[in-house]
């Protein structure tokens, strides 16, 4: 092993990249519905690899940290600042109960159990199951004005008790939300969850898959007994959401406006909704083969800016909608889903009714996979001045530091792109890899920095560790369950998947809807995940300011 220690020592950056591709690789392995996911799996093989005395310059952690958060924020932010509402801040109210609940518990750990700084600041990360919290805690301590070996021990701490903490959290987390919480519901989340989802207007239709007949079709009609009616009537006399996108006559192609009155041996080309269509030959006439009728339907993805509004009030005369994103999740698409700023639809149409759509919506997702570094240096760089401002509580010094202040900057820089869509460009496949490659790379330079520490961490506080990730989530989850369905009345489906977002806990999410059979959970789910996801990091700051200072 002397030749693999000293080569790692001599090229720090070939241990890096082992310790990617190994985490990732052991992040796959799944245990029924557990997965420890890359990052996790990254810090367990840092942590190994660290034991060779290999380490990272602490400027790769810091550059790491600022463009993962700022890339999180960026994403969040059209997000975070839609939830400001009243529907938004209901489901908030779990996520602020998630923050204050681990903060004061840990407190009272680190009271009675006499915890340094960085073990305290672990367990509120592994338990909160964010990974965040462990860049602004390691952070955070770096500024108490510590001696320096007493700052890396501290720092180490952070990142050990957090592993531990992790896996067992995020277990909790997968088992409650999946299982625990509908048994004390005493409901059967499928069947929960698909009355819901008929409640709200939508179908049975499984995650993933593709109908083997499509909803949106098209055909050819030879007008017969909608001769003398106008084109607004005919699409009336139709059971469902259809258009006459072509007319022809004679070898001519009129343009099909409302008014046009159709004459006997016309041929429309229709395009709509297969329930529509499926008597259409009773209210036009005779269906027709005409290959060479070709109509051109284009199909845009564009982003909501307006404020929040039902799917039925964003539809329109030729306009289809076929699927509503929001984030990284697929939302059930019924005509009472919430659209709010920051989602992505899906619109199918005629050109000219599609760019009507995109400008009463909001705008189209750009097709450039150019990022714009002016915006995204200048980004970073406000994000890092304004962690460097400070305010004291009492004899308590607080301070965003980098992460938060990049944080904080990213949610306002990600806001004004999306109102703002001339500048700014930071294409979603571009943000995911500078927020996965950011983060990763911070765990693993922390990993391999915390391994001489994480031996004697793991004496002294072994059977602490995996009790404290288990209790602080059981605590905050039942906590939010009791007051989420007796206080705020909110759906039991949406509730669970509610509490899987305020842990920002994407296994827990996968594994409810896994259960549920459709994807209404992520209505709760995504809201508590954008505003835990800005709330949680900034608690690694607070909590190292009340115990350091």
């Amino acid at each position: 092993m002397d030749w693999v220690r000293e080569l790692l020592r001599s090229t720090p950056e070939i241990a890096l990249f082992a310790c990617l591709a190994l985490g990732y690789l052991v992040g796959k392995l799944r245990v029924g519905p557990i997965r420890l996911g890359g990052i996790c799996g990254t810090l367990i093989v840092a942590l190994l690899v660290g034991l060779l005395g290999v380490s990272l310059d602490d400027q790769v952690r810091t550059i790491a940290f600022a463009l993962f958060i700022f890339a999180l924020g960026f994403g969040g932010g059209p997000q975070f600042f839609a939830n400001l509402n009243r529907s938004g801040l209901k489901l908030g109210v779990l996520s602020l109960v998630e923050a204050v609940t681990v903060v004061a518990l840990v407190l009272v750990l680190a009271s009675a159990l006499d915890l340094d700084v960085g073990t305290a600041s672990g367990i509120l990360a592994g338990a909160a199951t964010e990974s965040a919290v462990v860049g602004t805690a390691t952070e955070a301590i770096g500024k108490l004005g510590l001696p320096g070996g007493t700052a890396a021990a501290f720092q180490g701490n952070v990142a050990t008790a957090y592993t531990v903490c992790y896996l067992f959290g995020l277990i909790t987390i997968v088992l409650f939300t999946s299982g625990l919480a509908p048994a004390l519901m005493k409901i059967d989340l499928r069947a929960a969850s698909r009355a819901l989802l008929h409640r709200l207007g939508g179908d049975d239709a499984e995650e993933g898959t593709a109908p083997a007949l499509p909803g949106l079709v098209g055909r050819a009609y030879q007008v017969d007994q909608a001769a003398g009616r106008t084109v607004a009537q005919v699409e009336r006399s139709l059971p469902g959401r259809a258009t006459v996108e072509r007319v022809s006559r004679g070898g001519g192609d009129p343009t099909p406006g409302p008014d046009l009155v159709l004459a006997a041996g016309d041929v429309v080309v229709v395009v709509g909704e297969r329930a529509a269509l499926v008597e259409a030959e009773n209210v036009i006439g005779v269906e027709r083969t005409l290959p060479e009728a070709k109509v051109a339907l284009e199909t845009r993805e564009v982003v909501m800016t307006s404020p929040e509004q039902p799917v039925s009030a964003l539809r329109s005369h030729g306009v289809f909608l076929t699927s509503l994103s929001r984030g990284e999740h697929r939302m059930p698409l019924t005509d009472s889903t919430a659209v709010r700023r920051g989602d992505v639809l899906t619109v199918v149409g005629s050109p000219s009714d599609v760019e009507e759509a995109t400008r009463r919506i909001g705008y189209a997702v750009p097709r450039t996979l150019a990022t714009d570094f002016v915006y995204l240096g200048l980004g970073v760089t406000l994000g890092m001045l304004i962690g460097k401002l400070t305010i004291h509580l009492g004899s308590v010094p607080l301070s965003l530091g980098t992460g938060g202040g990049a944080l904080v900057s990213g949610l306002v820089f990600g806001w004004f792109r999306s109102r703002h869509k001339s500048v700014g460009s930071f294409p979603p496949a571009a943000a995911t890899l500078t927020k996965d490659l950011g983060l990763a790379t911070f765990i693993a330079a922390t990993g391999l920095a915390a391994a001489p520490q994480a031996g004697p961490l793991l004496k002294q506080y072994g059977v602490l560790l995996p009790f404290a990730g288990i209790g602080m989530v059981l605590v905050p989850a039942l906590l939010s369950l009791y007051l989420g369905r007796r206080l705020l009345k909110i759906e039991p489906p949406i509730l669970i998947g509610a509490i899987a977002g305020q842990q920002c806990s994407t296994p827990a999410i996968s594994a409810v809807t896994g259960v549920a059979g459709n994807s209404v959970p992520l209505i709760g789910y995504t809201v508590t995940y954008a505003i835990s996801s800005i709330l949680l990091p900034l608690t690694g700051p607070v909590v190292v300011g009340l115990i350091g200072g």
